[in-house]
């Protein structure tokens, strides 16, 4: 009997799929790995194998059905009590609240913030030169760009974002389940109190918006707002201060590429959509089949486990030639980096705008950044978390 793969594992470089995992890019699109529990599940390398995957509505999302797949004891130990809003309802359910937010996140509210994201950029920036060099770039910049965005778009005071980034790095990553839980828990009472002072003193935000458009009328509850709420506070600022963070640290690694992408400012939306398929942060999407699904000649059962690991589907040589190199030449759109179908990441527009602004202005700004440490003691986040640098030391 073949020994599977373990999954999830860390990364030896936080820019490359774990080189446990090469053995899985030879048996695309799909093969077995096992979990921290013993149980062996499918996992999903093939490019074009998961986006059809990704757009069956017979793979379910729904964390507290018992056979749900876990990755790890800890997420087993803080299995959601109640299905995560958006992330963890399947359709008709998940639609509805999708449709709720879609706007706020349109193509078009996008293009009217970036006037703002930029002021915070150069601001941030402003703050970080005048303290002067070296400095740790995910506190001084990375984490707050982004931080500032969420809490500007969400109506939510900025003045507390010491307390909503830890508890959002406790619920991503806390030590013990006990952590996650009380992280969760602090979040939601954090939010509730916000939603009733917005009641009696309504501001400009997508929360209030919603108060004034959902929970008024009695479409959702408060319960449900406040797990809206918490889901996109925590994805709006935890996800986009990873690319920042990551990709500097990449864009250094890379000279070449880097010098291209100065000499030609126009590269940069190209260099960001490679940019997120070749770093691939949130590697390791879990589905349960509720039927059986016949899928490139394999049968997948219901009551399996499916993980679609993205740092390997968006390395497929099927979709992209030369994958482990950056060439901000290719066409990497069609990319599963915010992944596809109906949990597609609902604020990919957004990110792509603060990455955009946040690389070119950084570089524009301060043309010799360099690593202030060397690369290989530079702490980066483990496995079963969101991709990224835990900080990242420069001096330019």
């Amino acid at each position: 009997m073949t020994e599977t793969v373990a999954f999830p594992q860390d990364r030896t470089c936080p820019y490359h799929p774990p080189t446990a995992y090469d053995p899985l890019r030879d048996k695309r699109p799909l093969s077995r790995v096992t979990l921290y529990d013993g149980r062996s599940v499918w996992i999903v390398t093939g490019h074009g194998a998961a986006r059809r995957l990704l757009s069956d509505q017979r793979l379910s999302t729904d964390t507290t059905h018992e056979a749900f797949p876990l990755p790890t004891e800890r997420f087993a130990a803080v299995r959601n009590r109640r299905r995560a809003a958006l992330l963890g309802w399947d359709d008709p359910e998940h639609n509805v609240q999708r449709r709720m937010l879609i706007p706020s996140f349109s193509l078009k509210r996008t293009a009217d913030l970036r006037p703002r994201i930029q002021r915070t950029v150069d601001q941030l920036l402003d703050a970080m030169v005048e303290r002067g060099s070296p400095a740790e770039l995910v506190s001084a910049f990375a984490l707050p760009v982004p931080s500032v965005v969420i809490c500007d778009l969400l109506g939510v005071p900025y003045a507390d974002h010491d307390f909503f980034e830890l508890q959002s790095r406790r619920l991503l990553r806390g030590p013990t389940a006990r952590d996650t839980e009380d992280a969760r828990d602090r979040l939601e009472g954090y939010l509730g109190d916000l939603i009733e002072s917005k009641r009696d003193k309504p501001g400009d935000g997508v929360l209030d918006d919603l108060i004034a458009q959902q929970l008024a009328h009695g479409h959702i509850d408060k319960q449900e707002l406040i797990e809206l709420a918490t889901i996109l506070l925590v994805a709006g600022h935890e996800t986009t201060a990873n690319m920042i963070s990551l990709g500097t640290f990449t864009l250094l690694q890379h000279p070449e590429q880097l010098a291209e992408l100065k000499a030609d400012p126009a590269l940069m939306p190209a260099a960001v959509e490679e940019l997120l398929r070749f770093l691939s942060i949130a590697d390791g999407m879990l589905r349960l089949a509720k039927e059986d699904i016949d899928i490139a000649g394999t049968v997948i059962r219901a009551g399996d486990g499916v993980v679609f690991s993205t740092s390997i589907i968006n390395r497929d040589t099927a979709a992209y030639a030369d994958p482990d190199t950056l060439d901000w030449h290719r066409s990497a759109r069609h990319h599963v980096a915010f992944g596809f179908g109906i949990h597609q990441c609902l604020g990919q527009n957004l990110a792509r705008a603060e990455m955009e602004i946040a690389l070119r202005t950084l570089f524009d700004r301060l043309p010799g950044l360099r690593l202030a440490a060397p690369p290989e003691e530079i702490p980066f986040k483990p496995g079963d978390t969101i991709q990224g640098m835990l900080e990242l030391p420069v001096a330019w």
